[in-house]
C-alpha cells in the first residue's frame, strides 16, 4: 500500500496527496479501505467525474489544513479562505466527499 494517493479531476488533472490527508474524506477513506471491494483500493487512484481541477485543488488544500489543525483548540485555528465564486462547488464537493 502506497503512502500516496492520486486524485483525478473531471478535466484530467492529477493531484498526488498523502494517503492520510486523502482519508480526511470519509468517502475516499472507504474507497481505499482494505475491507471494500473498490478498484481504488488496488490502483491508488480515485477519479472524480463531477469535480473540476480548480475545486479538487482546493479540496486537497483543505485536507492538509484539516490535518494540520486537527488537535488545535478552535480559537487558535485560522480561517480557511474560500473564494466566494467557488463556494457552491466546494459545498457540493464537500458533501459528496463527506468531509
Amino acid at each position: 500500500m502506497s503512502a500516496f494517493v492520486k486524485l483525478i479531476s473531471s478535466d484530467g488533472f492529477e493531484f498526488t496527496v498523502d494517503r492520510k490527508a486523502a482519508c480526511v474524506s470519509n468517502t475516499i477513506k472507504q474507497m481505499l479501505s482494505a475491507d471494500g471491494n473498490f478498484m481504488e483500493n488496488t490502483s491508488g487512484e480515485v477519479r472524480f467525474p463531477e469535480i473540476p481541477a480548480v475545486i479538487l485543488e482546493r479540496v486537497c488544500q483543505y485536507f492538509y489544513y484539516k490535518l494540520q489543525y486537527q488537535n488545535t483548540p478552535a480559537k487558535a485555528i485560522p480561517a480557511f479562505a474560500l473564494p466566494p465564486e467557488q463556494a457552491l462547488e466546494l459545498l457540493k464537493a464537500a458533501n459528496y466527499l463527506d468531509t
